[in-house]
């Protein structure tokens, strides 16, 4: 919503995200950033997350396998996946309660540009937290040939209407913005 400012300035909120009440069952999502999967990525979050599968980081061993190639580290894409949702479904969270059915149908190479969908399938009051909501998502990523390469459920709690904390507290006041130029 834009707030009127000294005539022809305003404030105009961004992307704020969804809360409770802005989800449906049966919704279906296709959050809109897909990412190349690199080799710098895959060895980065290899050994970041002491992983020791040789699979992920040494081309030599993954090329005598029947992939041929080194495999992007599963948990990766898990976490890839699910921050690519973020933007659809949980940047107002409160907390993730788990993922459930966790399934990686087709493997994922370096290389690989990776893309993703949701799917609400359930949701319902939070019986202890008055000012949260449970979603029950069914989320996919797939690959840039439409080949699904991880699929799970996910249950996380949200904030309802008027419970989302704010932060405009600390925002600077605008008036150190340069003036409006003419228009054209």
């Amino acid at each position: 919503m834009a707030q009127e400012r000294q005539g022809t300035e305003r404030v105009v909120e961004g992307w704020t995200g969804r809360l409770f009440e802005d989800f449906a069952v049966g919704d279906i999502y296709y959050h809109p950033f897909g990412k190349t999967v690199t080799q710098s990525d895959n060895q980065t979050f290899t050994l970041m997350t002491q992983n020791v599968s040789k699979t992920h980081i040494d081309a030599n061993f993954a090329e005598k396998t029947k992939f041929r190639r080194p495999l992007v580290n599963s948990t990766f894409t898990l976490a890839l996946v699910t921050g690519q949702s973020t933007i659809d479904l949980s940047m107002n969270v409160f907390a993730n309660m788990g993922w459930d059915e966790v399934r990686m149908p087709h493997p994922v190479y370096e290389g690989d540009t990776i893309y993703s969908r949701s799917k609400v399938l359930a949701m319902r009051p939070s019986n202890s937290r008055p000012g949260l909501g449970l979603v029950t998502v069914a989320t996919e990523g797939f690959n840039q040939d439409g080949i699904i390469v991880i699929s799970y459920r996910r249950t996380f709690m949200v904030y309802r209407v008027g419970y989302l904390p704010g932060i405009e507290g600390s925002r600077p006041d605008e008036s150190s913005l340069p003036a409006v130029e003419g228009r054209a």
